[in-house]
Order: C-alpha cells, then structure tokens, then sequence
C-alpha cells in the first residue's frame, strides 16, 4: 500500500493506493458510522462492509440530482444520524460525489471517507474534494469543495467492472499523462495491454502516478482559480458530448481530448505529430476519437458550462505532450470548429 496526501482548506485527505475494504473500520473514527453505497457493489461486496447501516442508491448519471440526496437525508434522520455520524460513500464516482455532497450539508457538514470502487473514481473522481449533484442534466452544476478524510483506492474491486468502466478510467489516466507526465503517457503507450487487463503491477502504477498528479495539483490550487483547471483537458468538449449524445463519460473525454488537441495544433502550440500521438493511443485503447452529435446542441451546451466566463471559455490546451496550459478562448472560435470535431 502507498499513500498519498492532498492537504485542502478543509482539512487533511489521506488516499490509499492498495489498501482494501475489508480494512474499512480501522480508519473510520467513529463508532457511529453510515455507509451510502449502490446496488451493484452491495450485490458484489456487501459481505465486506462492515456491521453499520447502509442506505443503498440506484446507478447511473440519472439518479445523480436533489431527489437522490433529499431522498438520503430522510434516511439519515430516521436513522438517528447526528454531528458525530461519520458518512462513507462505496462506490464508483457518482456514489463519492453524492455522499460528499450529502456529508458536507447535512448538519452543516460531517466527517466522511471514500471506498472507490471503480477506476474512474480511483484516478479522479473521488479525489481532490469535489463534491456535488447535477441538476437539469447539466454536469455538476450544485456542489462544494469538501475534502474526504480518506479514499481507500481497493485495486481488487476493479475485478467485476465491466470494460466500459475500465475504458472510462482509462480516458483519465491519458489526460493525466497528456497534461502533466510524458513518461507515464510513454508507459502507457507501451504497456495499454496489461492495463487494459488489469495487470496488478501496470494498473497498481497507473492508479499511483495519476492520483500523485492529482494531488500535486489539487495542493496548489484547492478550488480551481487556476492551475486545477488543467485537469478539464478534454471535459469542455467532453461533457458537452456527454450530454448531448448519452456516451458515457470516458468516451466523452476521449474525443474532447482529440478535439482540444486539434484545437492545439490549429492554434500553433501542438506540433501535429504529438495529437496524432494522442489519438492513436486512445484507438489503441479502445475509446472514441469522434462523437456524432448535432452542432447547435453542442454549442448550447458549451454555454451552459461553469468554465465560461461572459463569451469566452476557460479552455485547455497542449504545446507538447506533458505540457497543458490554459487559455480564454471565444465561444465564437469554439463553435466555428464544432461541426469538424463532431
């Protein structure tokens, strides 16, 4: 087991790579302990939860809004839940952002841990304090920055994943290698295969060096005034076709990445020959490099996004593979390329 550190405004996030659920109880400090989980990991792993009450939500981008969150703090009250509750979310993404949520508000806030069960949530999601629902099908739109005490990152839960969630999960570990890490992009190239079929050793790796990226960054800029915003490569084009087109998130990302690459090279930082790069390891992995969506729906989600600012966009962009920066771009650029990139 590694552990890495994120040190927030709210307090210490302690994230450990290796570490397993059935270790859960010796980091919880409370005796008084809810655990909020989905149905498909209670199917698979509820004889590994410890002996505390579990309120159990459906799956899917769907439930991930108020009703689901209203619908937990009715259970909290009537189980007796209290300031000295300690909330844990098991779980993919979606599971550590309601739970989050739900830990930071309920009673103003209490203390709350992950178990991330999928590789999405292990290289991203539920690390670095994001916290936070959707709301009118917009990606996150209600939410706060809450540091976790701990995320447990269990390699061993990654086994029952089906591929499409591997493949979500692997769309993140290329952001991390192409914004800030050329030798783990290289390894990755190099080693896709064995990551793909969840070698111990690749994927153990992978996970670290992603979330010591993470982390790095998440350290100097808690709540994404402006180095954090390098971790959105490929989200701005990326949710947008998440939106519009129902693909799921990783595949999303994989094609905002592609396109804010060619963005890249169209404005004259990438050298083409590195986007080429990048779009070939995504097809080597088995993700999307293009998403057929329709224009207007696309841009009027771009709109909607919490990067823009008046008419201009918080965009990110690459001049080398390693190297992210970002960049105030019009909206009126963005959306004379749409059509090419869709």
């Amino acid at each position: 087991m590694k552990t890495l550190e994120i040190h927030g405004s709210t307090g210490d996030s302690f994230i450990h790579v290796g570490e397993t659920l059935r270790n859960l109880e010796k980091y919880i400090p409370s005796e008084n302990m809810v655990l909020i989980t989905d149905k498909n990991v209670k199917q698979f792993y509820e004889n590994e939860f410890p002996p505390h009450p579990v309120i159990t939500i459906d799956t899917g981008e769907k439930i991930k809004n108020l009703d689901t969150v209203r619908d937990i703090y009715e259970k909290l009250v009537t189980l007796g839940a209290d300031r000295s509750t300690f909330i844990v979310g098991i779980g993919g993404g979606i599971v550590c952002d309601i739970a989050g949520f739900v830990a930071s508000t309920y009673l103003r806030g209490v203390r709350f841990g992950f178990v991330s069960s999928t590789l999405l949530s292990q290289v991203d999601a539920s690390v670095g304090g994001k916290n936070g629902v959707n709301f009118k099908n917009y990606k996150n739109m209600i939410g706060v920055f809450n540091q976790p005490e701990f995320v447990i990152c269990d390699l061993n839960l990654l086994n029952t994943l089906p591929k499409k969630e591997i493949l979500n999960g692997m769309a993140e570990i290329v952001k991390h290698g192409a914004i800030e890490d050329a030798s783990l992009f290289e390894y990755l190239e190099k080693h896709s295969q064995k990551a793909l079929a969840l070698d111990i050793d690749v994927i153990g790796k992978l996970v670290y060096d992603s979330i010591t990226i993470k982390a790095a960054i998440v350290n100097q800029d808690e709540l994404e005034k402006g180095e954090r915003r390098k971790l959105n490569f490929g989200h701005t084009f990326g949710h947008a076709f998440e939106k519009t087109s129902g693909v799921p998130h990783g595949e999303a990302v994989s094609a905002g990445m592609v396109a804010a690459s060619q963005l890249s090279v169209k404005r004259g930082h990438l050298l083409a020959k590195d986007a080429e790069r990048i779009e070939t390891l995504l097809q080597k992995i088995g993700l999307p490099v293009r998403i057929q969506a329709e224009g207007k729906s696309i841009l009027d989600a771009l709109k909607k996004d919490k990067k823009r600012k008046g008419d201009r966009i918080y965009f990110v962009l690459l001049d080398e593979i390693g190297n992210a920066f970002v960049d105030q771009i019009p909206i009126k650029e963005i959306e004379a390329v749409i059509h090419y990139f869709s």
